[in-house]
């Protein structure tokens, strides 16, 4: 009997093939919900096909996770990010980043660096057509493969956690007009360090560039002013 209300349970927190709360999770970093937007659980209930239960378990899970807030007597909401959060985030990225970059220029193969040397290709190709979100998805991939290639399983835990809360930030700093002729080449150096199998260059390399979107946060967030006539 136990056994069948565990499973019952278990089935209740799982959307499709996915986990309720990597569905969740997923809708809150990808933007589908804005920052300070209200979870109603009988709202996500229905969304996710989830009971009201199961749906306020994984709000209590994000929310230790850093992504959902709540609060007493009104519920949970997404958790906004501030401007100096954003950089204290970004600071701990430059750090265990930077330490993946080095461990992954160690045990990188030669189909890792192919692997690498093509992505860095269409990089260059996407800023080159002005492929703003081709490039923004280039990005990822890139930051991804180097976190996958250093084999640090507990830095890429804590990372994927900081990029679930940051999420905004980067969106708008990679929107950002003449960022990516800003980052290629600082991406391009990644790249080549890595395919140098050096780790002191790899992991300087990473560094120079994270601190670059440390020092862009700021102009990417200040309000823009508003232009007449809709010009």
């Amino acid at each position: 009997m136990a056994a069948s209300r565990d499973a019952a349970q278990q089935a209740e927190q799982t959307v499709g093939p996915a986990p309720l709360v990597d569905a969740i999770r997923d809708a809150i970093t990808s933007g589908d919900f804005a920052p300070n937007q209200r979870l109603v659980e009988a709202e996500l209930s229905e969304q996710f096909g989830a009971s009201r239960a199961a749906v306020r378990n994984v709000l209590v899970q994000l929310a230790g996770e850093g992504l959902v807030e709540r609060i007493q007597n009104r519920g949970a909401r997404v958790r906004a990010v501030s401007l100096d959060e954003a950089v204290e985030i970004t600071e701990v990225r430059m750090s265990l980043e930077g330490l993946c970059a080095a461990k992954a220029a160690e045990r990188a193969t030669e189909d890792d660096r192919r692997a690498l040397r093509e992505i860095g290709r269409k990089m260059q190709d996407a800023v080159a057509t002005g492929d703003v979100l081709g490039y923004s998805d280039l990005n990822r991939q890139l930051h991804a493969l180097v976190l996958a290639l250093s084999g640090q399983r507990t830095a890429c835990d804590v990372l994927e956690r900081l990029r679930g809360q940051n999420v905004r930030h980067q969106f708008r700093l990679a929107m950002h007009p003449g960022r990516p002729h800003i980052s290629l080449p600082q991406h391009l150096d990644i790249i080549e360090a890595l395919c140098a199998a050096d780790p002191e260059a790899a992991e300087a390399a990473m560094r120079r560039h994270l601190r670059s979107v440390i020092d862009a946060l700021p102009e990417v967030e200040r309000p823009q002013p508003r232009r007449v006539g809709g010009a």
